[in-house]
């Protein structure tokens, strides 16, 4: 069969043997059945939680303690809660960026870049419109922070696609890279003078920040990551374009022949995952900082490859996944006092939390009761 490579993405699928692949479902039933998709993930995520109770008993504290304040600072109160889920946005946003790329077999770890400059790009944006209405401004930013996300990643898909340079590292050089370039704005031309102990640009005003959800202490940003994960998961699985980005991920030659464009797929796939890690900085400095500064690198973005590893890559995982996630980050702070225990320390749960993700990998479809018949 001669392949048409004008044509149309997924065009030519009917017509190959490719097209079988359309009977399999969605998720969860490749190796076997959708149970051990959820249970594997969350036996490492529990033998991650007994093996940080161990680290914190040689010092000294109590595992249960620890668990119990955990518990409190994540979900045990309201406030717990909202403080859980306004964490937990970014971190949706971010994952997007590492589990669209995987869809081709593509391993990206610069959401933390994308998100960097997204905030560069949308604080400029604000700046620049400082007359204009706040529903203006607010547009404006979002657009210019997923621009500015989307071609950074699209960089690095690019210099995959031209150069034969791997994503994997060329993304996290292009971390290093928007760090730079944002303390270089910041301390220099984007500067407010009257920032004297922490350089930050000048702030967007009170009237162009993104208020909270009605009744809660939670911003926009959440409802907005939700939305992103569904429409991510629509693309993915129930579009041509998702089921083409599928087949070019699992064999990338057999893509090729049958006419799939690989390089726009990269490319576009790419963006879309750039786009969404720039909305999580767009939205840091419209609904939490108001301007950009160096609080923005908080680590979101590597705390979202976790999230996308946990949830298999799956859209609609990521969101409670990224809740639980933005609930052992909240706990920092009340095992601090409680506890004596540094903030920081749950940055080596999420550690071992993703050392047991990536050692369970090797578990999958070697449980002959997990598997399911493919329907």
């Amino acid at each position: 069969m001669k392949a048409d490579v004008g044509a149309p993405i997924g065009a030519p699928l009917a017509k190959s043997g490719v097209g079988a692949l359309l009977r399999l479902p969605p998720f969860g039933q490749k190796i076997g059945g959708t149970a051990e998709y959820i249970v594997i993930p969350v036996l490492a995520l529990a033998g991650s939680l007994v093996l940080f109770g161990i680290f914190v008993a040689l010092f000294g504290k109590n595992p249960l303690d620890l668990y119990f304040y955990m518990y409190q600072g994540a979900f045990g109160t309201w406030f717990s809660w909202q403080n859980t889920l306004t964490r937990a946005a970014p971190l949706i946003l971010t994952a997007l960026c590492t589990a669209l790329p995987a869809q081709l077999g593509m391993v990206i770890i610069g959401g933390e870049g994308a998100l960097l400059i997204g905030a560069l790009a949308a604080t400029s944006a604000a700046l620049a419109l400082q007359s204009a209405p706040p529903l203006v401004v607010d547009i404006a930013m979002a657009c210019a922070g997923m621009i500015g996300g989307g071609l950074w990643i699209m960089l690095a898909g690019a210099l995959r696609q031209y150069r034969g340079v791997n994503e994997t590292i060329s993304s996290l050089l292009l971390v290093y890279i928007a760090l730079a370039i944002l303390n270089f704005l910041v301390e220099g031309p984007m500067r407010d003078p009257t920032s004297l102990n922490k350089p930050s640009t000048r702030e967007i005003g009170a009237a162009n920040m993104i208020g909270s959800i009605p009744g809660m202490d939670v911003h926009w940003g959440f409802v907005f990551g939700i939305i992103a994960a569904s429409l991510s998961y629509v693309l993915i699985y129930h579009t041509v374009f998702g089921f083409a980005a599928r087949v070019a991920g699992g064999n990338i030659r057999a893509a090729k022949v049958v006419g799939l464009s690989v390089g726009k797929l990269i490319l576009v796939i790419c963006f879309l995952a750039g786009a969404a890690a720039g909305l999580a900085g767009m939205m840091e400095v419209a609904a939490v900082q108001g301007r950009t500064n160096a609080n923005l690198a908080a680590g979101y973005g590597f705390a979202g490859i976790l999230v996308a590893f946990l949830a298999r890559q799956n859209p609609l995982a990521i969101i409670p996944v990224a809740v639980l996630l933005g609930g052992i980050g909240a706990s920092g702070g009340l095992l601090q006092r409680r506890l004596g225990l540094p903030d920081a320390s749950v940055l080596v749960l999420q550690g071992m939390i993703f050392v047991m993700v990536l050692a369970s990998d090797t578990l999958y479809g070697r449980f002959s009761f997990f598997k399911g018949k493919a329907s």
